[in-house]
């Protein structure tokens, strides 16, 4: 099955201190090559940022990431650290995890200081307290995250970001691992890489009645079959079934899902782990996603759900207890059952 076709920017911004950067220079060729029209801008500061959420979508912006941005973060429960590469999706998945998160239009920002960017990663090994002091995932050493504000396989074809951080890690002579989630399938130009199982390459799946919130997404036999791909290359693997949803008929839903994942894997023995996350959204995001989406069908009722307060003392709204504990029965049910030699990581 081949890959979906890549996606392109129409616009691509760029500022002055990006094109310092030999990365940002790439990214800004490699976008011409592929029919972006080019706009250099005068100063370092954004401007001429489109005000529809359509045209936001289809604009990228090669911009420096300043210190803040630079500067990795703990992101338990799935890593030990979180560092950048870019924000933003070109994907139209209605229940959007960023909705809300990132300010301004859902443009996409590119980091072109990439060096400057991994440079921060070293002083962080052995640190963290999810994976670098947990005796059921030491395994995995030291992790970084790359893809809680994007989905650098979707913008790699313009970014080039996700393979040279994989052959980073792969001439890494330490016990760390990069890790990131993608919806997408153009995984060809990543098989040969010296990636040296320093990668787990993990893909974000959902029931097929759920398909249709997930926009601009390759289709679920795709990913499935680019999961099969990166697996016989040797890369670490796994799956995050996000955001498990109450759809009618979900546990068979979610069941025939799993069935897939081990179809798809047939014959092969990946080093696989899983990720099992329910839908929640707050205040902010779904008066996000209902302006980005109007007409959405998406269960986003509060009457059906129950308030939940984060760490950061704001409010989210997730299924009720008696819910939560009937599909966390359920799904990881259908795990052990097709998946068996899956480490299930986490469920929330």
């Amino acid at each position: 099955m081949p890959p979906a076709i890549p996606w392109t920017p129409r616009r691509l911004l760029v500022t002055p201190s990006a094109l310092r950067f030999d990365h940002g220079a790439a990214m800004v060729e490699r976008a011409a090559a592929a029919g972006a029209e080019i706009i250099r801008l005068p100063a370092d500061r954004l401007s001429g940022l489109p005000d529809s959420y359509r045209d936001s979508k289809t604009t990228m912006a090669v911009v420096v990431a300043p210190p803040s941005r630079r500067r990795p973060q703990p992101i338990p429960p799935s890593a030990d650290w979180r560092f950048d590469l870019a924000e933003g999706c070109p994907a139209h998945c209605q229940y959007c995890y960023l909705a809300g998160s990132l300010a301004g239009p859902p443009i996409i920002r590119a980091y072109a200081n990439l060096p400057e960017i991994l440079a921060e990663l070293p002083p962080l090994l052995g640190q963290g307290q999810v994976t670098s002091r947990s005796e059921a995932r030491r395994g995995e050493g030291t992790t970084f995250e790359c893809s809680c504000y994007t989905d650098p396989l979707a913008i790699e074809p313009i970014t080039g970001s996700l393979a040279a951080a994989i052959r980073h890690f792969g001439a890494w002579e330490a016990p760390v691992q990069l890790r990131f989630t993608t919806k997408f399938d153009a995984v060809a130009p990543l098989l040969d890489l010296p990636h040296r199982g320093r990668t787990r390459i993990r893909f974000s799946l959902n029931a097929r009645s759920a398909e249709r919130y997930e926009g601009g997404a390759p289709r679920m036999p795709r990913r499935l079959a680019a999961l099969r791909a990166v697996a016989g290359a040797g890369y670490p693997v796994g799956i995050t079934v996000a955001p498990i949803l109450p759809l009618p008929e979900w546990q068979a839903e979610y069941d025939r899902l799993l069935a897939e994942v081990a179809e798809a894997l047939d014959g092969l023995q990946p080093d696989l782990t899983a990720e099992l996350i329910t839908h929640r959204f707050t205040d902010k995001s779904k008066g996000v996603l209902n302006d980005w989406y109007p007409g959405s069908d998406l269960p986003m009722d509060e009457a059906e759900r129950t308030r939940k307060l984060t760490k950061f003392g704001t409010g989210k709204w997730v299924l009720p207890r008696d819910a939560m504990t009937a599909m966390r029965d359920a799904v990881t049910a259908s795990l052990r059952r097709w998946l068996p030699t899956a480490r299930l990581l986490y469920w929330t």
